[in-house]
């Protein structure tokens, strides 16, 4: 055979029938519509109760409160070493609406730091107390005594809380409780005597110092709310009390806020490529899936309206041993009537399911809707990718009640605005360029309240990536 014969042999066969690719150019493919993967589940805006807000103004008038300075102190941090920031001492009870900066600033140049290992006591039940601790960095856990002499803990507190504050202006006050490291720590600590001997130089400060020992004891409930005098069990013709409901006279009001964007499509593309599927109404449909998801970011992130920013501190727990245990959702449970539901990153609620399996408990899931869904306590634990986890590989967990009619936490919308598609959502039509191309103003208007501080509880600081 020669060289010649042996190339015409290897050749490929003549074609004899139409080929695939040419064959398509005379069919009709079945197309899905687009997809797109940002799209969740996104149970926050379902299961939240959403409330019409005519004005775009939602007002929560709550009874009065005495409870002051119960947020928490902001650091800086400078290589190994860390101070506070001057005003983040009006946090303080004692120095709160104390605004004379450079007194600020001088007090917080004469608080101390102390870096302290896991297990050292920093303060013991039953000692003079004299001096605040801030909490810059790591757990400190408040022991007790049990009814039997035994330990009890009494919680957790972590990054940017304080303890001790009472001693400022208290020349009396004892620890009611042992204040011991859990990992090791960072703290600052500002003693009595510094702060007084200031004030002895600086008049505003001692001015601000009198004017609190002066100020008469209010009588409050366990919730720091102006008390309401009753009478019960009495007999006979016992004086009844005379009482009245004081209100909050600054109530907190929630404006409706916005998420919008401009959509533009070409005439062209909307008059000619509108088979199988409507352009126009495809591109609305994924913009819209995009607003409604950031939305519902917004809900759980945004600093003013947020549920995690607006969580009072009160209602903050930190995990016992880190990783989210069966004991800590049930901490969070407890504090708090008529818990509806949780929500969670999915790592978290991993981290949570191998805590459970680990002490050999399987919870139960409860069906919403014809989703099956994990539940602790009867109570459903919803997904939320929008639950931001850190660095660090931490989380938060959420819980809540929700609703008007139990004092929950709401979502505040406003529905028959013009143009409206979906409950306060809105597509305008602004018209048509010199380019030919069509645009369309989406916005959506929301909001969320919390009406009263314990219908919202976070437990912080929740560890995702540890494995047993």
């Amino acid at each position: 055979m020669s060289v010649g014969e042996e190339v015409r042999d290897t050749q490929a066969p003549p074609q004899q029938s139409l080929g695939t690719a040419a064959a398509r150019n005379l069919a009709t493919t079945t197309k899905s519509a687009p997809q797109m993967q940002e799209i969740t589940s996104r149970w926050l805006l379902k299961m939240l109760p959403w409330v019409q807000v005519q004005g775009g103004t939602y007002r929560v008038n709550r009874r009065l409160s005495y409870a002051v300075g119960d947020g928490r102190v902001t650091f800086v941090q400078t290589g190994d070493r860390v101070s506070v920031i001057p005003a983040e001492l009006g946090e303080l009870p004692a120095l709160r609406e104390f605004g004379d900066e450079e007194v600020l600033a001088e007090l917080a140049r004469r608080c101390e730091q102390r870096d302290v290992a896991a297990g050292e006591v920093l303060a013991a039940s039953g000692e003079a107390a004299d001096r605040v601790f801030l909490l810059a960095h790591g757990k400190v856990a408040k022991i007790g005594s049990g009814p039997y002499g035994d330990e009890t803990e009494l919680g957790v507190l972590a990054d940017g809380a304080y303890f001790g504050d009472r001693s400022l202006i208290d020349g009396d006050a004892v620890w009611e409780y042992t204040a011991r490291a859990v990992t090791s720590c960072t703290l600052l600590t500002l003693s009595r005597a510094d702060v007084y001997n200031l004030a002895e130089r600086a008049a505003p400060l001692q001015d601000h110092l009198a004017g609190l020992l002066s100020i008469p004891q209010q009588r409050t409930n366990r919730y720091g709310e102006a008390a309401i005098d009753l009478s019960a069990g009495h007999v006979g013709e016992a004086v009844v009390p005379h009482t009245f409901v004081d209100y909050d006279a600054a109530p907190r009001e929630y404006e409706l806020s916005v998420a919008q964007t401009v959509l533009k499509v070409h005439s062209r593309v909307a008059d000619l490529y509108n088979q199988p599927m409507n352009q126009t109404e495809q591109q609305l449909r994924l913009t819209v899936e995009a607003l409604r998801e950031r939305q519902e970011h917004e809900l759980i992130n945004n600093r003013e309206f947020g549920l995690l920013n607006n969580c009072d501190y009160g209602q903050r727990l930190q995990p016992h041993d880190g990783a989210p245990g069966p004991d800590d959702m049930d901490e969070l449970l407890s504090r708090r009537r008529g818990s509806k539901l949780f929500l969670a990153h999915p790592k978290a609620i991993a981290a949570f399911g191998r805590e459970c399996s680990r002490r050999g408990l399987v919870p139960e899931s409860v069906d919403i809707g014809g989703h099956h869904v994990p539940s602790w306590r009867g109570v459903p634990i919803f997904p939320s990718n929008k639950i931001p986890v850190s660095d660090a590989r931490t989380t938060s967990i959420i819980c809540m009640r929700t609703g008007e009619a139990e004092q929950g936490v709401i979502g505040l919308q406003q529905t028959g605005i013009p143009d409206e598609i979906e409950p306060s959502l809105s597509v305008r039509f602004m018209g048509i360029d010199e380019k030919a191309i069509i645009s369309y103003l989406v916005t959506a208007y929301y909001s969320a309240a919390i009406l009263v501080p314990d219908a919202l509880g976070v437990l912080e600081n929740v560890e995702v990536g540890r494995w047993h």
